[in-house]
């Protein structure tokens, strides 16, 4: 998250961890949205800077952080669901 100091950071995980979560109808507590968040945030940056996008900001870092969570949550899923399959 670039250019925020860490309770903005914080602050956008929670945010993006929830985001993340409605967008894939999950149902998380707090702690989850904000680890989803944050980890999303790093997922989304390198995916990002692979990328040549830059971003900047509160609303950049959003909107990235969000992006990477809802990436994250989604392959976390096909491996849930594989597990599922091999049962």
């Amino acid at each position: 998250m670039s250019g925020v100091g860490l309770i903005m950071a914080i602050i956008i995980g929670i945010l993006a961890g929830w985001i993340a979560e409605k967008v894939m109808k999950r149902n998380h507590g707090l702690l989850t949205n904000l680890v989803v968040g944050v980890v999303g945030a790093f997922l989304g940056a390198f995916i990002a800077g692979m990328l040549n996008i830059s971003f900047g900001g509160i609303l950049g870092s959003l909107l990235v952080a969000t992006a990477g969570a809802i990436l994250l949550l989604f392959l976390l899923g096909l491996f849930q669901g594989r597990r599922g399959v091999l049962r």
